[in-house]
């Protein structure tokens, strides 16, 4: 199985698969380059517990991405129908209900071992970011007992396309309208002059 690690500054995989969206059952491909950016959320199972917070968060955050240009995609081993039942279920009742992006079908779990995030027969809680010419900029994968932050993957995703268009890399914590920093001694010492004195 592939390590998520080695995927970092390499074309992504292809995923051609099932999924639901709108209360429908359509096909899916995603071929590298995609022209846009892409978030790619594995979870472990539907009908779980914390992965419908993880997904209502984000279905919730939908237009925050799209403005960014980024198209959002929720993938596990379930079946496109159970994907279809979990929308068609309530919240309150444990479902997710209408979602706002797509959810794929991982069923014979080639994808999820593609992109290293397969364990025990689930996906881990990995989250890439992939950008418009295909290339992985990002991943994280969480342990299945602790859900991710919209917050943080789009201040991500923000700090990634503003490296991408400018060539200045980003320090911790960085923001839109933050110091950015050119990638040398120069700018590191410019950057610490103006932020550490």
């Amino acid at each position: 199985m592939m390590s998520y690690a080695n995927l970092i500054g390499e074309t992504a995989p292809d995923i051609e698969l099932k999924g639901v969206i709108d209360g429908s059952i359509k096909d899916f491909s995603l071929t590298p380059p995609h022209g846009f950016w892409t978030v790619l959320l594995f979870y472990p199972l539907d009908f779980t517990f914390v992965c419908p917070t993880e997904i209502i968060a984000f279905s919730n955050a939908k237009d925050r991405f799209y403005e960014l240009g980024a198209k959002i995609y929720g993938i596990s081993v379930d079946s496109e129908f159970s994907h279809l039942a979990w929308t068609e279920t309530s919240r309150s009742a444990g479902g997710v209900g209408r979602i706002e992006f797509p959810l794929l079908s991982d069923l014979n779990k080639e994808v999820a071992a593609k992109y290293g995030v397969l364990k025990d027969g689930v996906a881990l809680r990995g989250l890439f970011i992939i950008d418009n010419e295909g290339i992985v900029q990002h991943a994280t994968v969480n342990n299945l007992a602790v859900g991710r932050s919209v917050e943080e993957t789009l201040r991500t995703l923000k700090a990634f396309q503003h490296a991408k268009q400018t060539g200045a890399v980003c320090p911790a914590d960085w923001h839109p309208g933050d110091d950015d920093m050119k990638p040398n001694s120069g700018g590191l010492k410019k950057y610490a002059g103006k932020n550490y004195s």
